[in-house]
């Protein structure tokens, strides 16, 4: 298990102001623009717009853990992306939410975890389950890891698996899940039984339909003569005396 480096290149993004709010955005983001804010402990929030382009840019290599300088007005801000909306249909970016931090003060953080390597026991007939994809750890802004690989070439027996309490420590970062978490594990493979389905359809149909409600199709085809609804059966002759 090893984790990625931290963050070497300083990303930086322009921002300005913004005085556009609700649905008046849509003007904003018809010339390119994204809305966003910025917010904080301590810090008084800030609604900004940011180039749309450039920021997807920058995402792309910073994703959630590394760090953002905003720049507005010649200051400039370093923030971490907390939440983004995205148009439920196209997908496309319509709002940013960026956390302020400090950075000379820790956080906790979600960093994702990345498999790597070849597990010999799924060659065994194992399957590979992964149960934990991010880990919370707790460092200085700037030394929050972009992801976390984990090596599963050690997985050799089905069985096996790979806890949270595994994982080296690093002087960098402190990881604040549970120990007893497992990462990652194998199991054997089991073949789902197909006997109970099998009986459960072959079990005749019960049938609560009145006999005149039924179908009047024999076993030949042929139909048989359907009930006389009440009412319209003749009256019978009277005897003559």
């Amino acid at each position: 298990m090893k984790k990625t480096d931290v963050q070497a290149e300083k990303l930086t993004l322009a921002a300005q102001k913004r005085v556009l709010f609700g649905k008046k955005n849509r003007l904003l983001r018809r010339q390119g623009l994204l809305p966003a804010n910025i917010f904080g402990s301590g810090f008084a929030s800030q609604s900004i717009s940011i180039n749309y382009k450039d920021f997807s840019k920058i995402f792309r290599k910073s994703g959630e853990t590394g760090i953002i300088y905003i720049t507005t007005d010649k200051t400039e801000v370093p923030t971490l992306v907390k939440t983004i909306q995205r148009d439920p249909i196209e997908s496309k970016l319509l709002h940013v939410d960026f956390r302020k931090v400090d950075l000379d003060k820790k956080i906790e953080a979600e960093v994702p975890l990345v498999f790597v390597g070849i597990a010999p026991a799924v060659n065994q007939g194992g399957v590979l389950i992964n149960q934990t994809v991010k880990l919370i750890i707790e460092a200085l802004p700037q030394n929050i890891p972009h992801q976390i690989d984990i090596d599963i070439s050690g997985l050799t027996e089905i069985g096996k698996e790979i806890k949270v309490g595994d994982l080296k420590l690093s002087d960098a970062y402190t990881v604040k899940t549970a120990p007893e978490n497992v990462i990652v594990s194998v199991t054997a493979h089991k073949e789902e039984s197909i006997v109970a389905e099998t009986t459960a359809a072959a079990a005749p149909e019960v049938l609560t339909a009145k006999p005149d409600e039924e179908a009047t199709e024999g076993e030949t085809g042929e139909k048989k003569a359907a009930a006389p609804e009440a009412g319209t059966a003749k009256p019978a002759k009277e005897k003559k005396e």
